[in-house]
Parts: C-alpha cells; structure tokens; sequence
C-alpha cells in the first residue's frame, strides 16, 4: 500500500488498489473528493482558499490552493486517467470548512470555500453526496483506492467515515 500524501493546495488522482490518497490538518480547508466507479479512481484537491483572483501567481504555480482553479484541474488530472470529464459516473464528497482560529466569524474562510467548491461543483453537473464540514475542528482525511472508503480522523475521537 502507497500513502500519496496531498500537501496544503495541493492535488492528486490515483486508481491503484490498494493505494491511499491522504491530506492532513484540514481546519477551514476543504478536501474535494471525486470518485469514479467506472475507472475506479479517485481525486482529491486540498482548498484553502475560494478564489484564485486574490493571488493569480499562486494560482498559476499551485492551482490546488484555490477552489476555482483546483477543481477544473483535478477534473482534467482524472480525465487523464481515464474519466469522464462532465459529471457523469462521479461521486463527491467533501471533508473540512471548520471555524478554526475565527471565534468572532470575521472571515468565515470555511463556509466561504464551501460555498465556491460547491458552485464550481454545480458548473459541471456534480452534487455533493456526503459531507462532513463545518465546526471547530481539525479533520484529516483517507480515500481507499480498493474501497472508495473515506476515513476521517481528529485527535482525541475515534475514525468514521462517511
């Protein structure tokens, strides 16, 4: 079994049995989750921001770290890989969107990212079948290539998927 750890705003798609896709830490960050049974392969973008206009060069050099610019690029990585690049055949799911460190909801950079990943989700005909977002606290995730199980984990609470 390969861990392929996703850093912060990065991506990845895989379709090895067997292997894992895996980001750490997710507080107002969201991990989009992209599922395809007919290639059995799975993505995944780690999001920390809703929108690349606020540093197009960041953008440009990690596409991963905003919601508009990781999304259609996960899309084309699984493409690539074999999947269909319209909706059809995915499933979804997304982990993250937390209030971490904003006590006050000054930025509200959670809700604000799950409200852009799930409009650019819509773009290209795709609903989010599960979710497990919002709250204060830090969630890590796994995707099982075999399975198509999604485990999360916190410190101090036993893993569940969802």
């Amino acid at each position: 079994m390969t861990d392929i750890l996703l850093g912060v705003g990065e991506l990845g798609a895989a379709n090895t049995p067997g292997d894992r896709l895996r980001t750490l830490a997710l507080g107002s960050c969201i991990a989009v989750i992209i599922l395809d049974a007919k290639t059995k392969t799975a993505g995944m973008v780690h999001v920390v921001l809703p929108l690349s206009k606020t540093n197009p060069e960041k953008a440009s050099n990690l596409p991963g770290y905003f919601a508009d610019t990781g999304i259609p690029t996960l899309i084309k990585a699984m493409g690539k890989m074999g999947c269909n690049e319209n909706g059809k055949g995915k499933i979804v799911k997304l982990v993250g969107g937390a209030q971490i460190m904003d006590p006050n909801n000054t930025f509200n950079i959670g809700k604000r990212n799950l409200l852009a990943i799930k409009k650019i989700l819509w773009k290209y005909r795709l609903g989010v079948i599960a979710e497990d977002v919002g709250g204060n606290i830090s969630r890590s995730v796994a995707v099982d290539l075999g399975t198509g199980k999604i485990k999360i984990s916190t410190p101090g609470r036993d893993e569940w998927e969802i």
